[in-house]
């Protein structure tokens, strides 16, 4: 009986608390603060993650999200926060749910509208994602609001509801943080403009109108060709802290203390740009984004008009309108709305390959473990292994499909559904518990709960004593899954 109280405690550290040596315990695989998360490009650092999963293979638990909402989760510490709203608009929601059980610890509507701009098919009213920090998270719903949230509290610390734009399809960008700021971008059909809010107080520290002449050739430009829902993103230029923010016709670099510009690129002929820009091989790479999008390098060192000395190169088929595109090595890969994957020479923007796949996408991909994951809006999710050729690693499928982008923490992927919240894990390995038990004080015990497929082991010798059999048999994998029971979500507080 001792043993396998032993055996339960062990299982039970492991499965809470224990961290596999092949994983690094720190705050960068722990939490998942923003859009594509911690540097906003869709790298993680995590290792152990899975490479297949389906609704009863590694789902560790799942729970419904009410309502229509695409901001994707954000992850600190045990939260995972999200924002949803009712289909029509006039109810906005906060929502965390504990990140090891998949409890919804808080659903407040935030806020109440009368009346809302009817949206496109593909968006919601709950689109941009929030972005946390250590006890503060920041949810915002475009010109109809934005909510500071203690995170041990759970209390509303500030909301903002007058800095207004007219959307005309719904909101869209994502909010930053830096320094003592709160960064906003509203680019709407009227007015154009990038906003620092004090994190403390959500007052206004400045706020920067596009420079953008709205006059073409052919008269002014219309004013749906002016309105764009890209998130920005922060760089390091000269050793100050910028904000690249993409808007219609132009996108600007501008200083993240004062929102002076310092430089910005003209394509002219981009509006509603969906897709976030990435760093990489110092230049920034663009999605111009409708109607024909265009992928444009643009070196990062320069003042003022940039568009004639610092456009390295621009690619211009199956660039994608939604999804922002992956950076991996010297390798630029991209995947379009309709299911076209690009790779790039990231230097000379030269076609590497390119490949079809059978789905739709909006969420952005994801690059952890060496693997390129692929969120369809069908469910599907294509793996790939980054290079020089196509190589598809797996394909998995979950119900409803996607049109969040997926967030990591430790070992797990944080996935988020049309209708539900996924933890996916891989059952933890035989090796993991040989540790457990090292690290809990009892080197010498091997656990052979479960049998692994190819072992002739009887169950019936399923604990088996010696150091040197934890060593042998820790490469075996254990075969183990337990999903969470299906919870309801409360309603409103």
């Amino acid at each position: 009986m001792r043993v396998l109280s032993i055996v339960a405690a062990l299982t039970l550290a492991l499965l809470s608390s224990v961290v596999p040596a092949r994983s690094a315990d720190n705050s960068a695989a722990r939490n998942w603060p923003e859009f594509r998360g911690p540097d906003g490009d869709g790298h993680s650092a995590a290792t152990g993650l899975p490479l297949k999963w389906s609704e009863t293979q590694n789902v560790k638990w799942k729970t419904p999200i009410h309502g229509r909402g695409w901001s994707s989760p954000v992850v600190w510490g045990d939260q995972i926060w999200m924002t949803t709203a009712t289909p029509d608009g006039r109810e906005m929601f906060a929502i965390c749910v504990d990140k090891n059980t998949g409890k919804v610890l808080l659903d407040r509507k935030l806020f109440d509208n009368e009346k809302t701009e009817a949206i496109a098919d593909i968006n919601s009213y709950g689109s941009p994602t929030p972005v946390i920090e250590a006890g503060r998270v920041y949810l915002h719903f475009g010109t109809y609001g934005t909510a500071c949230i203690d995170t041990k509290s759970l209390q509303t610390l500030w909301t903002r509801r007058d800095l207004n734009c007219r959307h005309s399809v719904g909101p869209g960008s994502s909010p930053i943080v830096t320094g003592d700021f709160l960064i906003l971008t509203l680019d709407g059909t009227d007015v154009q403009f990038t906003a620092a809010l004090w994190k403390k107080t959500g007052k206004t520290a400045w706020k920067t109108d596009r420079a953008t002449s709205w006059m073409g050739a052919n008269g002014p430009v219309p004013l749906e060709m002016r309105k764009c829902f890209c998130s920005p993103l922060m760089i390091t230029l000269g050793g100050r802290q910028a904000i690249l923010s993409p808007g219609a016709l132009a996108a600007y670099a501008y200083d993240a203390k004062t929102g002076a510009e310092i430089w910005h690129v003209r394509y002219n002929n981009g509006y509603s740009i969906g897709a976030r820009p990435v760093i990489g091989q110092g230049m920034a790479y663009i999605n111009t984004g409708y109607d024909r999008a265009n992928m444009m390098a643009v070196r990062l060192d320069g003042q003022g008009d940039v568009t004639p000395s610092h456009v390295a190169w621009t690619y211009s088929r199956n660039v994608p309108f939604k999804p922002s595109s992956i950076m991996v090595d010297d390798l630029l890969t991209m995947v379009s709305d309709a299911g076209m994957v690009t790779c790039l020479e990231a230097k000379t923007g030269a076609e590497v390959w390119k490949e079809r796949v059978d789905a739709h996408f909006s969420a952005s991909p994801l690059y952890a473990e060496g693997r390129i994951y692929c969120f369809s809006e069908e469910g599907r999710v294509i793996v790939l292994k980054p290079g020089r050729k196509f190589e598809l690693l797996a394909e998995n499928f979950l119900p409803d499909g996607f049109m969040a982008s997926p967030a990591v923490t430790g070992r797990a992927m944080i996935l988020r559904t049309k209708t539900h919240l996924y933890c996916v894990q891989e059952s933890a390995s035989r090796r993991d518990l040989c540790h457990a038990g090292r690290a809990a004080g009892f080197p010498y015990l091997a656990l052979r709960l479960f049998r692994p497929l190819h072992s002739r082991t009887s169950p019936a010798r399923a604990l088996h004593f010696g150091g040197a059999d934890c060593a042998r048999r820790g490469e075996h994998g254990l075969y183990h899954h337990q999903s969470a029971p299906r919870r309801q979500v409360p309603g409103a507080a």
